[in-house]
């Protein structure tokens, strides 16, 4: 994991702790934990983690229809879900 991955983990995590508390609900660390197993699951595949990455930069853009990308970038995450185990 790089470091800016680490301190975003770290972050998601406080965030998720502190609204869990907040709410008193565990559903914040239980987001937490599917978010981050999808990252996983994604960045377990070098090429899979680098298309999602050009897919987002797509729709992020605006400069042509997102239609496809959006379609592709459900893919990848449903098929993360899946290796993950969710």
């Amino acid at each position: 994991m790089h470091r800016s991955e680490s301190g975003a983990l770290t972050r998601h995590l406080l965030e998720a702790t502190t609204n869990a508390q907040q709410t008193q609900s565990l559903a914040p660390l239980c987001a937490f934990v599917h978010s981050w197993a999808v990252f996983v699951a994604i960045e377990r595949h070098p090429e899979r983690a680098a298309r999602l990455r050009e897919l987002e930069r797509i729709v992020d853009a605006g400069e042509q229809d997102p239609a496809e990308a959006i379609v592709e970038i459900r893919s990848i995450r449903e098929a993360a879900e899946r290796e993950a185990g969710l």
